[in-house]
């Protein structure tokens, strides 16, 4: 579950317009943060955001699946894939960044 450094600046870049966001290095990989609430993962240079009943089914028709951090573990159904193309958009990026903050502040 490794993660570059430049990898994360990349995602930080994507995101600038949004505002303050946070990277906490954990387990192998990284933690997004805004105002207090962990929104996203980075493993292995994949980007992960929170997701629930609200809007998973778009990940799922994008052909995003849930977060696997290790082969013989299962998987956290709360964190899905960003397909490449969205984060490659910051506009697209952000507006799903920001439905899966608006899911943490919830405490779901």
């Amino acid at each position: 579950m490794a993660v570059s450094n430049d990898f994360l600046e990349y995602i930080k870049d994507q995101l600038r317009e949004w505002g303050k966001i946070s990277v906490r290095k954990m387990f192998g990989g990284a933690g997004l943060w805004r105002d207090g609430k962990m929104f996203g993962l980075v493993a292995d240079d994949v980007v992960y955001l929170k997701v629930d009943d609200t809007n998973r089914k778009k990940y799922e028709a994008a052909g995003s699946g849930p977060l696997k951090p290790f082969e013989d573990h299962k998987t956290v159904l709360s964190f899905y894939e960003v397909p490449p193309d969205i984060f490659e958009s910051p506009v697209e990026f952000i507006e799903w960044a920001d439905e899966a903050l608006a899911i943490q502040k919830k405490g779901k």
